[in-house]
This record gives structure tokens, sequence and C-alpha cells, in this order.
């Protein structure tokens, strides 16, 4: 799955990487360095501008569905299964009209150790920037006279091999390349991005525990990545 990420790439790198504009005050906000990025925060999102082309937004992280009467008070749905995306009416609509990127240079996953929930931080030994395959909605109040949520979910695949050790699931991390079809709102049919879903090849990778102060939202520093080398 995917439970926390991080984006710390400077704001021109990230707009040039993802085809946006050159950074305005807005998305040096909104591409500020972060490091332990969690549910139901603002997360930022790329998706199709409705002139063309790509804009920067920020979204909720957790999906609520359009068609929803109220704000779900359930677990925010965070990640979906790119498996089943066509069975859940929460995630069809999304996967035909309103699919998006998430950018990110690393994330998460933890293990137990007695007590102890260690977290791993995995990114690419470059530590360059990336992008999760997403889906995004739009909701509104009551009546449509109540507050407008815009809010997203990051797909995920089944783990390679070097992850299954952590979990048996991974976000979906998209090739640059694909980024376009990814984002063209003409291509409707699912069969036609099912490719996009594979898991990146085992080794691609890295992965190394890290300082525990991860595992509180509230820290969001660069010593939530800091590797702990002596846990080797």
């Amino acid at each position: 799955m995917c439970g926390r990420f991080t984006l710390k790439t400077p704001a021109p790198m990230i707009a040039e990487l993802l085809g946006l504009e050159p950074p305005g005050p807005r998305q040096l906000e909104l591409f500020a360095p972060r490091y332990n990025i969690a549910p139901t925060q603002d997360v930022a999102v790329v998706r199709t501008a409705t002139g063309g082309g790509r804009e920067a937004v920020g979204m909720r992280w957790g999906l609520i569905p359009s068609w929803s009467k109220e704000l779900p008070k359930s677990a925010p749905l965070i990640n979906a299964r790119s498996e089943s995306l066509t069975e859940k009416p929460t995630f069809r609509g999304p996967l035909k009209r309103t699919r998006c990127l998430i950018p990110a240079d690393g994330f998460y996953e933890w293990t137990t150790e007695g007590k102890r929930k260690q977290p791993h931080y995995i990114r690419f030994p470059d530590g360059r920037l990336y992008a999760f395959a997403g889906l995004w909605d739009r909701w509104r109040g009551p009546g449509g006279a109540g507050p407008v949520i815009e809010s997203c979910t990051i797909l995920t695949t089944a783990a390679n091999a070097q992850l299954a050790p952590l979990h048996d699931r991974m976000p979906v991390i998209l090739a640059p390349g694909d980024y376009d079809l990814w984002l063209d709102g003409a291509v409707e049919n699912a069969d036609d991005l099912r490719h996009l879903f594979d898991p990146l090849p085992a080794g691609e990778l890295a992965i190394d525990p890290v300082d525990p102060r991860v595992n509180k939202v509230a820290n969001d520093d660069p010593q939530c990545v800091t590797v702990q080398r002596s846990l080797f």
C-alpha cells in the first residue's frame, strides 16, 4: 500500500519534470519540501487543465466520491486496488474521467520488531522524482450549497519480490513516458491502461530503515529520512 510519502524535490525541478509552467507563488507553496505526507492532508496533484495542458493543484488525500451524500465517517480511501477499479462505483467514474499524477520522491512501509514499528524508506537510488498513478473526484455538500472538496487516491498493485517482505501491496509508479497516456481523457477503456499497473521490477528501488521519528505524523523534517545504518 502507500500510507506515507515524501515530496522534497525543488519546485522548479518538479515543474520541469512533470511538464508544468514555471512555478509561481501558489506552486512554490504547494511544492514546499515535505518529509512525512499523511492521509487526509492536502497533497500536490497534477491533472489535465480545463483548457488543455497540465496544472498542479492541492487536494485532500483520501477520495470522497462525488455521489456521497455526506463526508465519510470511515477510514479515508487513500489507496485503490488497480485490479478491481472497474468493479467499484467509487473508482469506475474517476478511472474514465479524472485521472491524475501524484508526484513523490519516496514512500514508507513498516515492519514490526517486538513492540516497535520500524519504518523503511523506499525510493529510487538516485532520489529522483516520479509520479504515482492517482484518481481524483470533486464532492459538493448537500444540495450543492455546501463546501466543495477535491480529493484523491493512490493506485496500488501487487508488491514485487523486493517489497513483498514489507507489504503485499505497493503503489503504482508510472514511467515518465506514460504520463500523457494516463492523463489523456480521451482514453476511457480500462484495458488500454492495465499495462501501466504492473509493479516495478524488483531491484529498481532502494529500501533502508529510517528514524522512527516518521511514525508521528506531526514530525515533518529531514530527520524522518535519516537512514539507520546501525540496524544492518
